[in-house]
Formats: structure tokens, C-alpha cells, sequence
């Protein structure tokens, strides 16, 4: 007969004795079982003792997360958090410096534990240790040189300990004073620094500015841009991802006014202070660092790494948001200017005299005349083109940047177009307006980056304008497109979308370059746009014939079985998961998968990000499939509802997906991408005997479908296929021919 729900069976170890095995009920306060298992090895006190996993996690078990315990797990009876958290603080003052770097040695591991941690921050563990920072590094300082490896790991233990301590969002920010962050500061530009110190240093820094507007300001008044590129330019990856993740949070959090304002030209711009991070200035000399030593550099770029320069890229074209919603004003004269000098410059008029009512009317019919070659809809007022938003002011910019830095290629397309026949010219015009538009939508100009997105694409850190230049190069693709399409002024909205799909085709393959983007594109003739459509469009009405639909619906369960056994693959080979919170932790991980007999789902912390597989023993926790109620995703994931940033995120929220076991219990998941998304969801639905509904599903079956029909029709090439079976004989006349067995 199987135990009963609630009797778990564990293993408990104490040191010195042999470990007990026990059956622990759930039902039972967790103090009466402490004080039962203190009672078996004669230990008075039991108050002081609490129940810890044994693994490398060391989290105290509470009265919150005692549903998670499952059969078999082992844990060890340890000092109660209170009291660890009391001789912690005791041990971390001792006047013995080996003494000292033990007790934040353990401080550090045990800080990660949320109950650990509310028992040390209730002793003022957070102040003790900044005061540490602040006036024991002076103290330390003179050891420094006879005793450098321990100095080291002491500052290195207690900037982890604080990082750990203050990620579980118990303490606030603003409480910290400017010689704390002067000192940690101070640790970022020195140049010959610890790593560990440095890593510590910078995750510290990238706190306060995303959490804390007042520290934004004391954190950039401390550093200058020059003081951070040295740490881009070194080869440790890991400090170049935390490096950009503080530049990521000053750009996210400067203010508007700070915001492509360009510094005096007599100023160097490394010895200016990071409040000038989002300067025209600092964005050259950065965005040259990071081409150079980050992307181009000779190694492969991590995962991390990737999402911190999405994140870079994201922020960068969404300093162009304030000129994409920002109107034109018809009244202002410096922006009509702007409008005169792109007449100017492709009709190259000179300005007829005003001093008569003749001439002035003369001038308004040439002005009209030229804005329509130009392309605009008014003609007589073109500022009110540009009264839209998006792309506002944005597309006159573009517009003008094409004129002045393109000089002969928007001429010719000005005068190619004002030579054709007025249903069959490309309006300049409206079309960079329409353009601007649809390039602010596939690059997200505005939007918040996403948690968990590592598509960047390199050929935007290769110039410095590097919108403005993907712009000129898409404005003459579509002028192209236009005369390979003969298309008139109806079809403008037929040509921007084979722009779309050729921009979108083109930025699939990630070009290194903007000219080797402009090559992707030169091989994205219309002719050819229209032989993929026809391709994708044939295989389609081929197979929507009713003697394929009814093979497909043979064959079609055997497709989806197939499916089902790659997902359940893929579940077993395991992935690896983020821990994310309000603020993106770099080195949060865990690992989930599923044993090869299908049965129970490992998974466990890591440390770091792992290069392959993770072996089922290294995984501590385990679930079983039979305990599995349901499986939720989106606004119904409990990780969801809670109250946070990431609630608000949608791209989060596309990803989540959670596991719902026992009562009130559940397994929280956020996939590092839409596709790992798929393949867990499909897979746990068919474990729990339910359909695979993703999309991923769909575009599978639907390609596995398509290539199984194409072999099984091999034989039947350039042979019709009737629409309906053939005729069924006549009975013969008489069964003479049935051979008789008996």
C-alpha cells in the first residue's frame, strides 16, 4: 500500500553521526519535527536548530517552501538562520584576519537564502558590511602587499555577500551614503584590480542606477566614459558584459534633457562623467570599442554578452523616439528650411528675386511645381506631410541626411522620378516618409528591450549613423523595387510590402556589414521576391488537392507521434533557465530535464551557464510526471500575477510557463526563447497526454507533412492525379477463377 500524500521520506544528516532516515508528515508544524529529530540525537534547544537541503544550495527549509521537500531528498540539521545570522555577524568583526575571511567566506554562500538573508539584514548585516567596504579597505590596504591574495578574497566575499543580500529586494538603495558609492566607484577605475572585485563592482553599480534615481546621478558624477572603456578593451568577456550593463543602465535611465545633447568641442569626452553617456560623442567612441574588442574580436559571443548588446542597440534607436513623435511645425522657419535646402540641392535653383508681386507668384508656381517632382502630397505646404507621428520629424531628418551625405544617388532618383509620367513616378517624398515609418516598426523604435531577446545585429555598430545610413540604403532599394514592379501611384502600398519582406529576408542572415546587408539585398530582386511567393504559394495548391488531403489525413498521426518523440528528446537533453527578477541578474541559472524513462523531471541551481548537458546527479530537486496537474502559460503563471517589472513586459509574458503539482505548489519557467518556449510546452502537454498546440507544432507538421507526400509521389511525377478514384467494375459473371484452399 503507497504512503499516504502527505508522509515524506528524507534522509537527515548531523556531523559526527550517522545520517536517520525518516518519514516526515506534512501536516505536522515544522518546529514539532525539528524538535523530534533534535530529541533523537540528545540535542537540548531545539529552537536553535533548523533543517537545511544538503546540497550545494544549503536553503533552510520553512514553513513556505516545506511542500517542496519530495522523497528521498537529503537535509541536514544546522543552526537555526537566527543563529547562524548572529555568530555570522560576530565572526565577520574578529580581529583575525583568517577568522574573518572564513565567516565572509560563508556569509557570501549563505546570503543567496532569502531566510538567511532577513535575519542578517534584521541585525544590520547591510550596514555592517558598507562600512566594512568604506573604512576596512584602509585599513586592509597596508597589508595589501604582504598579504594581497587575502586581501582580495576578503573585499571579494563581502561585495558577494552585499550583491546577494541586496538582490532579494529587502533593502532599498537610496539608503546607501556617497562614500560607499565613491568606494565601489573607486574599484571600477582602478586599473589593476581583482576580477572577482571588479565583476562585484560593476553589478553593484548597475543596481543603483536602475534602482535609484538619485544614485544614477552620485554613480555617473564617479566614473568617466575613460574610466570604463580600458575594461572593453581587456579579454575577459564576462567584465565587458557587465561593463555594457552599466552603460545599458545609465542610457536607460539618463534623463531626456542629457539625451543626443553633443559635449563643447574643447572637452575631452573620457574625462567627462557618465551623466554624458547617451552624448553623440560617447556613443562614436563606445560604439568603436565595442566593434573592435566585443564583436569582432576572435570568440564566440555568449549568450549574456548578446542580450547586452541587443539591449545597447535597442537603447541607441530609441534615442531616436523624441524626433519620431515630435511634429513639424509649418510656422518655424528652421525646419521650412530644411525643406528649401532638399529642393536646393536637387534642382539646384537659385533664389529669384522678391521685390515685385510678378515674381512672387512666379516663385510659389516654381516652388509647387518642384515639391511635387520632390514627391511630397502637398504641394503647396509640404511641412503638413510631416505632421504625422510616427515618423514625425524623423523622415525629414532621413531625408535630409540622404540629400547631403548621398548626394548623386538622391539626385538621380529626384530627377528619374520627375522625368516619368506622373501615375508612374516613385514619390520621394511619401515614400521616405512611409519608409521611416516601417523602419521604426521592424527595429522597435521606442519599445522597451525585451528580458530575454539576443538579436542584435552587428552591421549597427559599424557606423555612427548607422540608422540614418540603413535608411539611404533601404530608400534607394525601394526606388529599385518601384521600376523593377512598373508600378503606378495605386500600387504604393503593394511595393512598401515587398520592401518589408525584402528588408526582413535580408536582416535574417545577421550581415556583418551595412554593405554586406546592401549585397543581401542586391540578390532580393523583386523577380526573385516573386519566385519565393510562387514557390510557397505552388506548394500550397498542390497540396490542397482532395486525394492529398485525405493521405495527408492517413499519415498525418504518425507525423505528429514523431513530434511528440523529438520533443519528449529534447525535454530529456534539458535547458537551461534564467532567474529573473526586477533587475537582470547575470549569473542566476537553473537547469531542468527529464529522465530518459519519462517519469520524473530534474532539475537544480547552477552556477554558471553550462557547455552541455547537465548529468541527472548534479540535479538535486526532482518532480514527479504522475504529480503534474496542469501546465499554464502567459497572464496565468503564478510568477506572473506577481507584482513586478517583469509583469509588465509582454515578450516575458510570451515566454512564461509554469508546472502546477500538489496543492498550492508550482514550477515557474521563463524559456531563454520562443522556440525553447515550444518544445517545453509541446512536450509537457504530451507527457500529461494532451495536444501540441504551439506554433512550432504547426510549422513542423506542416514541413514533415510536405516532404513525406513529395517522396510518396516520387513515383507519380508529371502524372495527373484525379480528383476523384476511379469507377468500380461490374461483378463478373461468374467466380470460377477463386482457387479453393480446402
Amino acid at each position: 500500500m503507497p504512503p499516504p500524500a502527505d508522509i515524506v521520506k528524507v534522509a537527515i544528516e548531523w556531523p559526527g553521526a550517522y545520517p536517520k532516515l525518516m518519514e516526515i508528515d506534512q501536516k505536522k508544524p515544522l518546529s514539532a519535527i525539528i524538535k523530534e529529530v533534535c530529541d533523537g540525537w540528545s540535542l537540548p534547544n531545539h529552537e536553535y536548530y533548523a533543517l537545511q537541503h544538503a546540497d550545494s544550495s544549503n536553503f533552510y527549509i520553512t514553513e513556505k517552501n516545506r511542500n517542496e521537500i519530495k522523497n528521498g531528498t537529503i537535509l541536514r540539521l544546522t543552526k537555526s538562520p537566527a543563529q547562524n545570522a548572529q555568530q555570522l555577524h560576530e565572526r565577520i568583526q574578529s580581529s583575525s584576519m583568517d577568522a574573518k575571511l572564513e565567516a565572509l567566506k560563508d556569509l557570501a554562500s549563505l546570503s543567496r537564502d532569502v531566510t538567511f538573508a532577513q535575519e542578517f539584514i534584521n541585525l544590520d548585516g547591510i550596514s555592517l558590511l558598507t562600512q566594512m567596504v568604506e573604512s576596512g579597505t584602509e585599513r586592509y590596504q597596508k597589508l595589501q602587499k604582504i598579504m594581497k591574495p587575502c586581501f582580495g578574497d576578503m573585499l571579494s566575499f563581502t561585495l558577494t555577500a552585499f550583491v546577494e543580500l541586496m538582490d532579494h529586494g529587502i533593502v532599498s538603495w537610496d539608503t546607501f551614503s556617497v562614500a560607499f558609492i565613491k568606494k565601489i566607484a573607486s574599484f571600477v577605475n582602478k586599473s589593476a584590480i581583482d576580477i572577482s572585485i571588479l565583476q562585484r563592482s560593476l553589478a553593484i553599480l548597475e543596481s543603483m542606477v536602475l534602482n535609484s534615481h538619485d544614485l544614477y546621478q552620485k554613480v555617473a558624477q564617479e566614473i568617466t566614459i575613460g574610466q570604463l572603456i580600458p575594461h572593453l578593451q581587456g579579454s575577459d568577456q564576462e567584465i565587458q558584459t557587465y561593463t555594457i550593463a552599466v552603460i545599458n543602465a545609465l542610457f536607460l535611465k539618463a534623463p531626456d534633457d542629457r539625451r543626443q545633447v553633443d559635449v563643447e568641442s574643447n572637452v575631452d569626452i573620457l574625462d567627462c562623467p557618465l551623466t554624458e553617456m547617451a552624448n553623440i560623442l560617447a556613443q562614436k567612441q563606445l560604439r568603436s570599442i565595442i566593434l573592435t574588442h566585443v564583436i569582432r574580436a576572435q570568440r564566440a559571443i555568449n549568450n549574456e554578452m548578446a542580450h547586452q548588446l541587443y539591449v545597447l542597440q535597442v537603447l541607441t534607436f530609441n534615442l531616436l523616439e523624441d524626433r519620431m513623435m515630435t511634429k513639424m511645425d509649418p510656422q518655424d522657419q528652421a525646419q521650412r528650411d530644411i525643406i528649401f535646402e532638399l529642393r536646393r540641392i536637387a534642382f539646384d535653383a537659385e533664389s529669384e528675386p522678391n521685390n515685385s508681386s510678378g515674381s512672387m507668384e512666379k516663385r510659389k508656381s516654381m516652388y509647387t511645381r518642384d515639391y511635387k517632382k520632390l514627391g511630397f502630397i502637398n504641394h503647396v505646404n509640404p511641412a503638413m506631410d510631416f505632421t504625422q507621428t510616427p515618423p514625425g520629424m524623423l523622415a525629414l531628418d532621413n531625408m535630409l541626411y540622404f540629400a547631403k551625405h548621398h548626394q548623386d544617388a538622391y539626385i538621380r532618383i529626384v530627377l528619374e522620378n520627375s522625368s516619368r509620367e506622373d501615375k508612374h513616378e516613385c514619390p520621394f517624398g511619401r515614400s521616405s516618409i512611409e519608409l521611416t515609418k516601417m523602419l521604426c516598426e521592424i527595429l522597435k523604435v521606442g519599445e522597451l528591450p525585451s528580458e530575454t531577446c539576443n538579436d542584435f545585429h552587428p552591421m549597427f555598430f559599424t557606423h555612427d549613423r548607422s540608422f540614418e545610413e540603413f535608411f539611404c540604403i533601404c530608400i534607394q532599394l525601394l526606388n529599385k523595387t518601384w521600376k523593377e514592379m512598373r508600378a503606378t501611384s495605386e500600387d504604393f502600398n503593394k511595393v512598401m510590402q515587398v520592401v518589408k519582406e525584402q528588408v526582413m529576408r535580408a536582416l535574417t542572415t545577421k550581415p556583418s556589414s551595412l554593405d554586406q546587408f546592401k549585397s543581401k539585398l542586391q540578390n532580393l530582386s523583386y523577380t526573385e521576391i516573386l519566385k519565393i511567393r510562387q514557390s510557397e504559394r505552388m506548394n500550397q495548391e498542390d497540396f490542397q488537392s482532395r486525394p492529398i488531403l485525405e493521405l495527408k489525413e492517413k499519415i498525418q498521426p504518425e507525423i505528429l507521434e514523431l513530434i511528440k518523440q523529438q520533443r519528449l528528446n529534447r525535454l530529456v537533453e534539458g535547458t537551461c533557465f534564467r532567474k529573473l527578477n526586477a533587475r537582470r541578474r547575470q549569473d542566476k541559472f537553473w537547469y531542468c530535464r527529464l529522465s530518459p524513462n519519462h517519469k520524473v523531471l530534474h532539475y537544480g541551481d547552477l552556477e554558471e551557464s553550462p557547455q552541455g548537458e547537465v548529468p541527472h546527479d548534479s540535479l538535486q530537486d526532482k518532480l514527479p510526471v504522475a504529480d503534474i496537474k496542469a501546465v499554464v502559460t502567459g497572464k496565468d503563471c503564478p510568477h506572473m500575477k506577481e507584482k513586478g517589472a517583469l509583469k509588465q513586459n509582454k515578450e516575458v509574458l510570451e515566454l512564461a510557463f509554469s508546472i502546477l503539482y500538489d496543492s498550492n505548489c508550482q514550477l515557474n519557467f521563463i524559456a531563454p526563447d520562443k522556440h525553447e518556449y515550444c518544445i517545453w510546452t509541446d512536450g509537457l502537454n504530451a507527457l500529461l497526454g494532451k495536444d501540441m498546440m504551439s506554433d512550432l507544432t504547426r510549422n513542423d507538421l506542416d514541413t514533415l507533412l510536405s516532404m513525406e507526400i513529395k517522396l510518396r509521389l516520387l513515383d507519380l511525377e508529371n502524372i495527373q492525379i484525379p480528383d476523384a478514384p476511379p469507377p468500380i467494375p461490374k461483378e463478373p459473371s461468374n467466380y470460377d477463377f477463386v482457387y479453393d484452399c480446402n
